[in-house]
């Protein structure tokens, strides 16, 4: 048996053995992709899933790579993607020329160079739920034949863990684009020594959606959190935030943004000492228009009851609901939170998650860095970040509430 046969069989029991190790329909889609994207050395791959509510409008189901394919959509025959759909047959370009296909390059994303791509139709035994594509072999080399065959072979794997689209969740719906970042790159100079963190981000924030950013130590979440929040300049790219330019603001349109848009919630409380709950809250409504009363905010975290308490008179848990409190005082449309329960036991993160998913519900956009997978389960999506790029983005189509979560 020569060489690709049997790496082929290999990537198959792998991708095999990921399915079936699957807890949840979500689960096994995710990880037959990687498993795909592995074995076949492709850059960027994406699940497109048909919505059966929306004339079979193909939406992005899960992806890997430094594009947010969030917003886009592919009718059938629309593209590769869509033709792959209509037609149920997988579409092989080992070697691509962008002009043949503009549709398919636009909609991948901003950013990517396609020069290869493979798109493979995926279905139920009952329906035909959509696609799998897979984006520029890994150097810049073209796919192999063999390669397109396992591709096509480890879809079917994944589509026989379906029963029928049915077990699919509806499509999550975006709201309004509040921010644009593309291309975001960070460096930082030390005694002659650059070091990138951030390394070209692409990445769209909707209205009233709950982010989470997940990763490795130095991946670069905290850094793209305080260029977002207005903390920090970027090196390179361009930041749209409610439709104005601000990858060059100046400190004074900075500070303006800040105070009027961004509230922020830290892993460290940061409260005055010597200032009881009520007074630190009082403390920003005197540097903020139109601030909400410091009763009102505390009586949305439940602690009321607190207000004349000094930061060392409660718990870890109270101190974080009251900067949190902080956060809502200024009414912003953005709250950032960096490892907001890293420093609480579980049942005191739980409390603090619940103050949280009561704020996102009324409408509050949140964007979380956090190093608890388990917190995932409460986002709308979910951005992983690897050295210094989004690396994978994954629509939560089952949210769980603060209480469902374990560990």
């Amino acid at each position: 048996m020569d060489t690709s046969m049997v790496s082929a069989y290999r990537a198959l029991n792998e991708a095999q053995a990921a399915i079936q190790r699957a807890e949840t329909l979500d689960e096994a889609l995710q990880e037959g992709l990687k498993v795909i994207l592995k074995n076949c050395k492709a850059e960027s791959g994406a699940i497109w899933y048909a919505d059966k509510n929306d004339e079979d409008c193909l939406h992005p189901y899960f992806w890997i790579g430094n594009s947010d394919l969030t917003s886009s959509r592919h009718m059938p025959g629309e593209g590769a993607v869509g033709r792959v759909f209509q037609t149920q047959q997988a579409e092989r370009y080992l070697t691509f020329n962008p002009a043949n296909d503009p549709v398919t390059v636009e909609d991948f994303g901003e950013g990517t160079n396609v020069t290869s791509m493979i798109c493979v139709p995926f279905s139920s035994a009952n329906n035909n739920l959509g696609c799998v594509q897979f984006i520029n072999k890994e150097g810049g080399g073209s796919f192999t034949d063999e390669e397109a065959d396992v591709c096509e072979m480890m879809a079917m794997l994944a589509a026989m863990a379906l029963d029928d689209n049915e077990n699919i969740q509806p499509a999550w719906t975006p709201g309004k684009t509040i921010m644009r970042v593309r291309g975001i790159t960070r460096e930082f100079t030390n005694g002659g020594v650059v070091t990138k963190v951030l390394k070209g981000v692409n990445l769209d924030v909707y209205e009233g959606e709950f982010l989470v950013l997940l990763g490795e130590s130095g991946c670069g979440k905290s850094t793209l959190l305080n260029i977002i929040g207005g903390m920090d300049h970027p090196t390179a790219g361009s930041l749209e935030i409610f439709d104005e330019e601000f990858s060059h603001a100046d400190q004074d349109r900075l500070t303006e943004y800040r105070r009027d848009n961004i509230g922020f919630i830290f892993q460290s409380y940061n409260l005055m000492p010597n200032l009881n709950a009520s007074q630190n809250l009082e403390l920003i409504a005197s540097l903020v228009p139109n601030p909400m009363s410091a009763d009102e905010a505390l009586e949305i975290v439940n602690l009321s009851q607190r207000k004349y308490n000094y930061p060392s008179q409660m718990s870890g848990g109270q101190q974080q609901r009251v900067s949190i409190a902080r956060a809502l005082m200024k009414r912003p449309r953005i709250i950032l939170a960096d490892e907001p329960t890293a420093a609480l036991d579980y049942a005191t993160s739980i409390e603090v998650l619940e103050v949280m998913e009561k704020i996102i519900a009324e409408g509050t956009t949140m964007i979380m860095v956090t190093h608890n997978e388990e917190i995932c389960r409460m986002a709308d999506r979910v951005v992983r970040m690897r050295n210094g790029q989004t690396h994978e983005v994954s629509i939560n189509r089952r949210k769980a509430h603060a209480t469902d979560l374990v560990w």
